[in-house]
Order: C-alpha cells, then structure tokens, then sequence
C-alpha cells in the first residue's frame, strides 16, 4: 500500500498500517468517547478501562486526572493514542484504540473534567497505578528471555 506524497508515491510505514489496523473494528455496537465541547485532543485519543472497583483507587494515586468516564461496570481514561506503544496494560485493564467502547448500549458518562482544554491522563503514571493496584510488574522491570 503507498500514498502519493508531493514528490511521488511513498510507501506507508509499519506504524502507519499498525495503528490503521488497530482502528479497525467488527461490526456491532460501538461508542466512542468524546472529548467534551471546548477541549482539543492534538494526539489523538485512546481510552483505558478498568473495572468500576478500582477508579477510585487510582483517582488520588495520578498526579493530573483528564478526562473520566464511567458507567456501572468500567470507569474509562483518555490517554494520547498509542499510548499502549511498548506497554501490557495489566490485567484487568482494557486498551481502546480510538477510545472506542465496545458493546455497549449506551456512551460512558464523563465524571472528571479536568481545568484547562486538554483532555489526557498521563499514560505512564496511570500505567504505573494500574500496575501498583494489580500487583503487576512493569513491562520494563521485567526480566529478559533469552
């Protein structure tokens, strides 16, 4: 696959065709998160979810809260896009490229709004709680196989 650049064509990049591929969902019923009126998302968003029991466990563990979003079962972070580059979110989190909630009959209600018109969580300290909370080790700590 190739675009056509000012100076001829270029071939896309694998990074390019990766996050491509990630935006690409199955047909069914999907929300996606909307930043609320008045904000800008200049990288994009994605979303991480973890089970309800746990967002107010990691709410006073972040240094900057963004955007949150909730509904009975999950509480949801906009994060920049890719911010799963290089990263396991540990489970029983969730990645969603494009912030995209899948099968859910309605969107997330937006619970934090933070001061300001950026609507990011900074994924690198949300990832360090999430790994705190579920006893996790983080991909970098980890040891190497050989």
């Amino acid at each position: 696959m190739a675009v056509r650049a000012a100076s001829g064509i270029r071939p896309l990049g694998l990074d390019t065709l990766v996050g491509l591929q990630r935006r690409m969902h199955a047909p069914g019923t999907t929300r996606r998160l909307l930043v609320p009126d008045g904000m800008t998302a200049p990288l994009g968003c994605d979303a991480v979810a973890v089970p309800a029991r746990f967002g107010p466990l990691v709410m006073p563990r972040l240094p900057r809260v963004g955007c949150v979003y909730a509904d009975e079962a999950h509480w949801w972070w906009i994060v920049p896009s890719d911010s799963d580059y290089a990263l396991e979110w540990p489970a029983p989190a969730r990645y969603a490229a494009g912030a995209v909630v899948p099968d859910a009959p309605d969107v997330p209600g937006l619970i934090h709004r933070p001061d300001g018109t950026v609507p990011y969580t900074p994924p690198i300290p949300l990832y360090l709680a999430l790994c705190r909370l579920t006893n996790t080790t983080p991909t970098w700590s980890r040891p190497v196989s050989a």
